[in-house]
């Protein structure tokens, strides 16, 4: 199911891409026979299948249950701890893949099998057609894509355990990858692969700035990573171009492969080159100066969906009008689908789900305003037998209604709930169109981070009992993600009334950042890592209020339109009219004097 085309043929990848979504109901079939063919006789699968080849279909749809990461959770843990048997998969399962998302604290593994990286790559080189239908010229020039590995570790079995991006730029698809006129990239794959991020973004930004007269896109994966690179570019551009002028490379940037592909990039100095840069940065605003250190730039290429949406501000301040491209639809679990409109506005964007790729299903969610009490009833439970039989398959679905996705993959995840809500836009031939809405029961995201309403109740109230008891109550807290600064951080908003007596509360300093610690310290292995390895999570901020604030706040969710009788306080906000009722009232502010512990875990940690 993994179909072959030279990536360097425009006509030739539109045409799969015009085959895949006209045949989507039948390539689906064939996907999932083909998956629940080859691993009929796994462990998992077995007793859901009687057997017989023509009612393989059938059977699996009556008999095996939509599941959560809870109820695959010990088959992973056996295939970690180097059970040999078929679990889930008849192919060897070579690594399992860390999921953004967390499972009591710890981050979720996702098998993956050799043949999962082949099916990846012929991803990738599906967004080259699409990106040269709208944009002309790519071949002429380069990508300045700023690409970076994290920590992996080893399960008790051996198997690696590590991010999906780490393992594509690890695998031999990429670094050995064929040359495609369309899609190369300034970056030397010796710098993506170096494991200090910021010796890593330091020579990635360095030759990205020699080759600036060759740079006709710029991009990361994630809004977030691609803006920390900005600021980290603002903070370190007169070493830079120090580096530029004398053709050196900074004394600090000890990695040998990354120093020395810097280097023969840098290929001597470049006074000219240098003080063109320089005087760039030093002008009176930063405001656009993406395009005027990168004039060729054509488009800005990072996910600016579901919570990177935050980011758009920033990224249409520093990008002077650049176009901003959100090209696929991706996770841990599987690749998804394409944006065959790149350049539509950020608010536009809808993917086209490869039918190739995985079984897709599909759970109705009936309405967006009884979505949110859906989501929060059934964030963790099993979905019923009501439910199962509201489940339809990838053509099936319906314009304008919202669904929670359903994969089954090549490599061992059965009717897997991936946790995304999605809007169907419309349709490209038989194969629909989604608007991603939002993650499953996530309340707070700056990175990868997925933070649920119940992880940040949990290190709230943990945070209450270690330093607030005796002293105050804490009548009433909410959150919110504050992009405003690189790198974002959590705001809580916490109303604290003193036990004692009715006057504003007297706060002491090292108290309300000892909590600020404890929430942090409370969080999960994801956020931590984020704050501690990536740094791409600031200092998280409690900003204390008035008596009264959250009171105002339900008259204003009130007076626009929420029920009395239902009202409940938000645990995140997101409007500006509440923030500004918020922020208005807002008494002591306190952040984190320390980043939380963190260190990598396997699955028996």
């Amino acid at each position: 199911m993994i179909p072959s085309y030279d990536p360097n043929d425009t006509e030739a990848g539109l045409q799969l891409l015009e085959d895949l979504t006209t045949n989507a109901d039948a390539i689906q079939q064939q996907v999932l026979h083909q998956i629940l063919s080859q691993n009929s006789e796994t462990e998992y699968l077995r007793s859901f299948l009687d057997g017989e080849s023509c009612n393989i279909q059938e059977n699996f749809k009556n008999k095996a249950p939509v599941v959560n990461y809870e109820d695959i959770k010990p088959f992973i843990q056996r295939i970690s701890d180097g059970d040999s048997s078929d679990i889930l998969s008849a192919q060897p399962i070579t690594e399992l893949l860390t999921s953004s998302g967390t499972s009591g604290g710890k981050p979720k593994f996702m098998p993956s099998t050799a043949e999962e990286l082949d099916r990846k790559t012929f991803f990738y080189n599906m967004l080259v057609p699409v990106m040269n239908k709208f944009v002309n010229g790519l071949d002429e020039g380069k990508g300045m894509y700023l690409l970076f590995i994290k920590p992996e570790i080893k399960t008790p079995a051996g198997l690696q355990a590590r991010p999906v991006l780490t393992s594509y730029y690890k695998s031999e698809q990429f670094k050995n990858r064929p040359f495609n006129k369309y899609n190369v990239i300034t970056s030397p794959n010796d710098a993506i692969l170096c494991e200090d991020s910021q010796q890593s973004m330091y020579c990635q930004l360095l030759c990205g700035l020699v080759q600036r007269s060759h740079v006709l896109r710029l991009g990361a994966i994630f809004a977030s990573a691609f803006l920390r690179a900005v600021k980290f570019l603002e903070n370190h551009f007169t070493e830079l171009c120090a580096d530029i002028r004398t053709g050196t490379v900074a004394s600090w940037i000890t990695d040998s492969g990354c120093r020395d592909s810097a280097l023969s990039i840098l290929n001597g100095p470049n006074q000219e080159l240098a003080d063109e840069i320089e005087a760039l940065f030093n002008a009176k605003s930063r405001e656009g100066i993406l395009k005027r250190i990168w004039p060729k730039t054509k488009y800005i290429e990072v996910i600016v969906t579901g919570s990177m949406a935050q980011y758009i501000p920033t990224l249409e301040f520093y990008s002077g009008g650049l176009p901003l491209v959100s090209v696929m639809y991706a996770s841990s679990e599987c690749f998804f689908g394409l944006n065959i409109n790149p350049l539509c506005k950020p608010s536009d964007v809808s993917y086209t789900l490869l039918p190739n790729m995985a079984y897709f299903e599909f759970l109705p969610v009936d309405d967006k305003s009884h979505e949110e009490t859906q989501l929060e009833s059934r964030s963790t439970d099993d979905v019923s037998l009501t439910e199962k039989d509201r489940i339809v398959d990838l053509v099936s679905v319906e314009i304008g209604r919202y669904y929670e996705l359903i994969i089954t993959t090549f490599a061992g995840l059965y009717r897997y709930r991936v946790g995304d809500i999605l809007k169907v836009t419309g349709f490209h031939n038989k194969a629909p169109q989604f608007s991603f809405v939002e993650r499953r029961n996530v309340v707070l995201s700056i990175d990868t981070d997925k933070t649920s309403e119940e992880d940040l109740m949990k290190a709230v109230t943990q945070a209450k009992l270690n330093h607030l008891q005796g002293l105050f109550l804490l009548t009433e807290y909410t959150s919110y993600a504050d992009t405003s600064s690189i790198p974002g951080h959590y705001v809580l908003f916490w109303e604290l009334k003193p036990r004692y007596d009715n006057d504003p509360p007297k706060l002491d300093k090292k108290m309300m950042e000892d909590c600020c610690s404890e929430v942090e310290d409370c969080l999960d292995y994801v956020y931590r890592r984020c704050r501690n390895k990536d740094r791409s999570i600031g200092a998280l901020e409690i900003r204390v209020v008035s008596l009264g604030t959250f009171d105002a706040l339900m008259d204003f969710s009130i007076s626009q339109g929420s029920s009395v009788n239902q009202y409940k306080t938000p645990r995140c906000v997101k409007s500006g009219g509440a923030l500004q009722i918020l922020d208005s009232r807002v008494i002591g502010r306190f952040f984190t004097k320390r980043v939380p512990q963190w260190e990598p875990l396997g699955l028996d940690s």
